[in-house]
């Protein structure tokens, strides 16, 4: 939502003729339309960031992922040549690699959630706003 462009002061009480509101019309649009452009920068920039990070949390869950599949890959070769301790170990540790790449996987989803879509909501419903404003339908600030 955009701001008021100008705030009255004790010299610029007096009203203003219909000609000098249509004349202030083009840069009152301006200044609006860069408002709505930044505002959009702003929240697709903030819904990219979550998608990158999200992207790296999943890309180090797969990462842990393949070495617990390694470990337990290894346990069961132990487990095999030598009877109890040395593959109950490596079980051990896969077990603490996987919770650690389950829970990477889980705050990526989350993460994820929070980019996709990466549309500007808040800016289109601002834009909408503005539009039924100058139509004259709606609530708006006066």
């Amino acid at each position: 939502m955009s701001t008021p462009l100008t705030t009255p002061s004790s010299a610029s009480t007096k009203k203003k003729s219909l000609i000098a509101l249509i004349g202030d019309l083009p840069a009152l649009v301006s200044t609006l339309i860069r408002d709505e452009i930044e505002q959009i920068k702003k929240e697709l920039t903030a819904k990219l960031v979550s998608l990158g990070i999200g992207a790296g949390l999943f890309a180090g869950a797969a990462f842990i992922g393949f070495f617990a599949f390694a470990v337990l890959i290894a346990a069961a070769i132990l487990g095999i040549a030598v009877a109890l301790p040395a593959w109950l170990a490596a079980l051990i540790v896969a077990a603490v690699l996987l919770v650690i790449a389950a829970i990477l996987v889980l705050i990526g989803i989350r993460k994820l959630k929070k980019g996709v879509p990466p549309v500007p909501e808040k800016a289109i419903e601002s834009v909408k706003n503005d539009v039924r404003a100058i139509k004259g339908m709606g609530n708006y600030d006066r």
